[in-house]
């Protein structure tokens, strides 16, 4: 049985995943070559002229724990219209880190696409996923392009697949099934990514709430991922009166809770932000700018895995720390 906003009776209380084909894209696109997010306005339907499909050959991968972009990256369909999407680099070593050819990539809190123009040009399948319809046809806008990949290990039948859908409910994905995921949720109301026009947007959230979905968002991500896979998180922090609000640490917490362990805490440094040049720009302040953000790599046990030598990178309990 259907109940409104498309969830079953008796399921979990978030909306359900819902195709997006390419076909209903430019059936969209034709009429509404437009779409608001946040404030801003963002084109769809592009006729993509690329010239370049990669970095600069010069750029060499990521090896330290502090990332810096200070030129975010613009090859291929990467456009920086969209505020809040993160820097291609950002999944593109995440990608080449930790998954091979024709393994498959989640990125549920998708928004315009950036993790699946990526895994479209290493050679990925990926999965998409966001709750509001028009940053899905935003990630099909930037998907529409055509690469011939000089690669002979690039898949030749890849699959992309993009759903409207929620974080906290991944019913058409199965457990133990995602080689990797790599995805920059909001960071609880800092950017209203649909001004409270969608139900369910966690961007609407106050902190309290936010947390709360987040732990739901958590538990998903780590039923859909296989054993011994990593899923990695970019999230930042805020000020409120003047103190600092660790946001990051708590998103930590909660996926600790869910019972992953704790790869890596990467600095990722930040560049040219909207607040940075225009609300704090010329003037001074008694306290710091937040210049960076924690990308947070994850890992699902393996199965059988013992624990107890990890136990300072899993869920925190005194007094097992005290062993």
């Amino acid at each position: 049985m259907q109940l409104q906003d498309g969830l079953e009776q008796g399921a979990k209380p978030y909306r359900l995943m819902k195709p997006v084909t390419l076909h209903e894209f430019k059936t969209f696109a034709a009429r509404k070559r437009v779409v608001t997010i946040e404030n801003q306005q963002v084109d769809i339907g592009n006729n993509w002229k690329i010239t370049e499909f990669g970095p600069p050959k010069e750029y060499v991968p990521e090896v330290h724990t502090v990332w810096s972009f200070p030129n975010r990256g613009n090859w291929a369909t990467h456009v920086g219209n969209y505020r809040g999407n993160w820097s291609p680099y950002v999944p593109r070593n995440l990608i080449l880190k930790y998954t091979n050819p024709d393994d498959v990539v989640l990125d549920q809190m998708v928004g315009s696409g950036t993790t699946l123009v990526e895994c479209k040009l290493l050679g990925r399948n990926a999965v998409g996923v966001d709750i509001n319809r028009d940053a899905i046809m935003v990630a099909l806008d930037r998907l529409n392009f055509s690469y011939n990949p000089v690669n002979l290990g690039h898949p030749e039948d890849l699959k992309i697949r993009t759903y409207v859908g929620d974080a906290r409910n991944l019913n058409l994905i199965e457990d133990d099934s995602i080689d990797l995921i790599a995805t920059h949720p909001p960071y609880t109301g800092i950017i209203a990514y649909t001004n409270s026009r969608v139900e369910g947007d966690l961007s609407s959230q106050k902190l309290a709430g936010y947390l709360k979905e987040m732990r739901v968002v958590a538990e998903e991500a780590f039923r859909v991922l296989k054993h011994n896979k990593c899923c990695a998180v970019l999230i930042g922090d805020t000020r409120k009166h003047l103190h600092y609000v660790p946001i990051s640490a708590r998103i930590l917490e909660v996926f600790l809770d869910a019972g992953f362990l704790l790869k890596e805490d990467i600095i990722k440094l930040q560049w040219k932000t909207k607040t940075t040049r225009e609300k704090w720009r010329g003037k001074k302040y008694e306290f710091y700018k937040i210049a960076h953000e924690h990308l947070y790599v994850f890992r699902k046990p393996a199965e059988g895995e013992k624990l107890s030598p990890l136990k300072y990178s899993k869920k925190w309990h005194e007094e097992s720390l005290d062993n």
